[in-house]
């Protein structure tokens, strides 16, 4: 079987819609689960635009109270960032990035399935 065949692209308008709202979504499509034939142990062929990430809407208190936590393994490696300070460093794209993989089962897969994710301002 030849996966050309069955190969879908699916575009997200992000404009004014909440961030989570939107990452469910993406991650409902990336998995596959919008599709009959939808099995949990394959990536389906599936490409996800998600088109004007910048203009996600979120609130201020959201944007300084949020704290994404990265831990390196090492003693001291603990490292806390607000929403604000990511999206001053890396953008909204990173935000929208973040919230769909922490919506992506936590297996082998998450990886790959990423990979079939582009977002646009």
């Amino acid at each position: 079987m030849t996966n050309d065949a069955n190969k879908m692209e699916y575009t997200i308008d992000a404009e004014g819609k909440k961030l989570g709202r939107i990452a469910s979504e993406a991650a409902t499509v990336l998995m596959g689960k919008n599709r009959a034939d939808f099995v949990r142990n394959a990536i389906p062929n599936i490409k996800l635009k998600i088109t004007n990430a910048t203009k996600i809407s979120t609130t201020n208190k959201k944007m300084d109270q949020k704290v994404y936590k990265n831990y390196s393994g090492y003693p001291g490696g603990l490292r806390e960032r607000t929403m604000k300070k990511v999206v001053a460093d890396f953008g909204m794209k990173e935000v929208l990035k973040i919230a769909i993989k922490g919506m992506l089962p936590k297996n082998k897969l998450r990886d790959r399935m990423m990979k079939n994710l582009l977002i646009t301002k």
